[in-house]
C-alpha cells in the first residue's frame, strides 16, 4: 500500500468518501453529540473498510497530520473532531454479524448500540449497551462499558472475546485472551489510546424479556424516596437495574399536567424478566405513593432508545463513584436538584453498582467497578446563555457527593477534567502498566484525542 501525501492521493485509492471543507456535506460529516464542539478538520476520511483504516492512519502518519477517531461521536469533549486534522470516521463500518448457537456477535468499530441491539434481539439475546442507542459501540466497550443490565451480564468490556484494532504503524492486530493480551488487558479500560478499533467481538446473554418501571414523584418527596431507593437496591437481585433521579418531568399522559415542565424526581427500576416478577421484585418502591407510572413489558431495543435526544444540543457531563451514599450525601444530592436547568433534558442520576460489576475480572484496569454507587449531572440544553448555570451545577454536584468518592471514576462520563482524574479513573498501578503498553504500541501518541495515557 503506498502512503498518501495529500488529499488527492487519499481519494484516489480509498473505498469510502473523503470529504474536504470545501466539499457538499462537509459540517453534516464533521457534526458531533455535543453541539458545544465546532471544530473544522481539513478531512474527513469516511471509511469503508479496513484498508480505508490503515491508509487514513498512514495519511496522518505521512503529513504529520492530527488523527481523530470517529464512532458514535458522544464524547462530551468532542475528542471525536479535530482542527485542521484527519478524521478518521468510522460510521459507514456498522455490520454486525451474531452467532446464536456460540452466543457472540462480531461487530464493526463504527456501530452503534442500535446496530448491536437490532441484531441481537431476534435471538432473544443481549449484551450490556450504553443507555442511549446512539452510543458508539466501540468506545463505549473499550471505555469499560456501563449499561441498564450490567448488574445482570457484567460490563461491556467483561464480555469482549477479541478486538481487531490497527495500530499507529498501521498494522492490524487481533488482541485477545491469546492473541497480544497485554493490548487486550489495556483494552478494557484503556478507551482508544493504543489504535482503531475495526472490529469487536462480545459474549452475548439470554434476554427474552425486558420490563420497565417508572414512577414519578413531586421534588419534595426525593429525600423518603432516595432513602427507600437505597434501601431498596442494597437487596435487589442483579436482574435489576436502573437509577433514581431528578429531571424535568415530560409532557406525557402518564405525568400530572401541573407537573409537566417541573422539577420532578423518578426512579426507573430495569428488570431482566417479566412485568409480574418486576413487580413482586419492587414492591417496596410501588408502594410509596407515586403521582405517576408506565409500567410494561417492552423489547430491549425500545429500552434502549427511550433516552436517545437528537445531536446538537449543548452538553456538559460528569461523574463521581461512591464507596456509600450515607443520609448526608442523600441530603446533599436532593439540595443540589434546586440548581439544574428547568425545564431542559438536563438530570442528575444516581445508580447502584453491585451485581456482576462488582463480581467482575478485578484485573482490568477499571477500579471503580468496586463502587457501590455512581452519581452522574448530565447537563443538557440549548442555547450558550446557560452554559455557565449548567456548567457550575454539575461541578457543584460532584463536590458535595466527593466527600464517599473512592476516587476512581468510569472516564467514559466525563470530559477534560485533567491527567489526575485519568490516572484515578485508571488506578495507579494499572496506568504504569498502560504506560508500557503504550510506550509499545503507540510510542509517539498518534491517539492521543482520548482520555490520554501518555507514553
Amino acid at each position: 500500500m503506498t502512503h498518501p501525501n495529500s488529499p488527492a492521493e487519499l481519494r484516489a485509492g480509498f473505498l469510502g468518501n473523503v470529504v474536504l471543507p470545501a466539499d457538499a456535506g462537509y459540517d453534516d460529516a464533521r457534526a458531533i453529540y455535543n453541539g458545544m464542539i465546532d471544530r473544522r478538520p481539513s478531512v474527513i476520511a469516511q471509511c469503508e473498510n479496513v484498508e480505508d483504516v490503515i491508509r487514513a492512519i498512514r495519511y496522518g502518519r505521512e503529513t504529520g497530520t492530527e488523527i481523530a477517531v470517529r464512532g458514535g461521536g458522544h464524547g462530551v469533549a468532542g475528542k471525536a473532531l479535530t482542527d485542521g486534522g484527519i478524521v478518521i470516521d468510522l460510521r459507514r463500518m456498522h455490520a454486525v454479524t451474531v452467532d446464536p448457537e456460540a452466543r457472540t456477535a462480531r461487530v464493526d468499530g463504527g456501530a452503534l448500540m442500535s446496530h448491536l441491539d437490532e441484531a441481537t434481539q431476534p435471538y432473544g439475546l443481549a449484551t450490556t449497551g450504553g443507555r442511549v442507542s446512539s452510543t458508539g459501540v466501540a468506545g463505549f466497550a473499550l471505555g469499560g462499558g456501563s449499561g441498564w443490565f450490567e448488574r445482570k451480564f457484567g460490563l461491556a468490556s467483561d464480555n469482549l472475546l477479541s478486538v481487531d484494532l490497527v495500530t499507529a504503524d498501521g498494522e492490524l492486530v487481533r488482541a485477545s485472551a491469546d492473541s497480544h493480551p497485554d493490548l487486550f488487558w489495556a483494552l478494557h479500560g484503556g478507551g482508544g489510546n493504543f489504535g482503531v478499533a475495526t472490529s469487536l467481538t462480545f459474549r452475548l446473554h439470554s434476554l427474552p424479556t425486558v420490563t420497565a418501571i417508572l414512577l414519578l414523584w413531586r421534588p419534595e418527596a426525593g429525600p423518603e424516596v432516595v432513602r427507600a431507593y437505597r434501601e431498596f437496591m442494597k437487596s435487589a437481585p442483579d436482574e435489576v437495574g436502573g437509577a433514581f433521579s431528578y429531571a424535568t418531568a415530560p409532557d406525557a399522559p402518564f405525568v400530572p399536567d401541573d407537573l409537566v415542565g417541573e422539577l420532578a424526581c423518578s426512579v426507573l427500576i430495569t428488570y431482566a424478566g417479566s412485568e409480574s416478577e418486576a413487580r413482586d421484585v419492587s414492591a417496596a418502591m410501588l408502594k410509596l405513593g407515586h403521582e405517576g407510572a408506565l409500567i410494561g413489558e417492552l423489547p430491549y431495543t425500545e429500552l434502549q432508545s427511550r433516552g436517545d435526544r437528537p445531536p446538537g444540543s449543548r452538553n456538559y457531563y460528569s461523574a463521581e463513584y461512591l464507596g456509600g451514599f450515607p443520609d448526608e450525601a442523600a441530603d446533599r444530592f436532593g439540595a443540589r436538584a434546586r440548581d439544574m436547568l428547568v425545564p431542559s433534558r438536563s438530570s442528575q442520576a444516581l445508580f447502584a453498582l453491585g451485581g456482576a460489576v462488582t463480581n467482575g475480572v478485578s484485573d482490568h484496569p477499571i477500579p471503580w467497578r468496586r463502587a457501590e454507587w455512581a452519581v452522574h449531572p448530565y447537563g443538557m440544553w440549548d442555547v450558550p446563555e446557560d452554559d455557565a448555570r449548567v456548567m457550575k451545577w454539575g461541578r457543584d454536584l460532584i463536590a458535595d457527593v466527593r466527600p464517599w468518592s473512592v476516587g476512581a471514576v468510569y472516564l467514559n462520563f466525563i470530559g477534560d477534567e485533567g491527567n489526575d482524574r485519568i490516572v484515578a479513573g485508571l488506578g495507579e498501578e494499572n496506568y504504569r502498566r498502560l504506560v508500557a503498553t503504550k510506550d509499545r504500541y503507540d510510542p509517539d501518541n498518534v491517539f492521543h484525542l482520548n482520555q490520554n495515557i501518555k507514553p
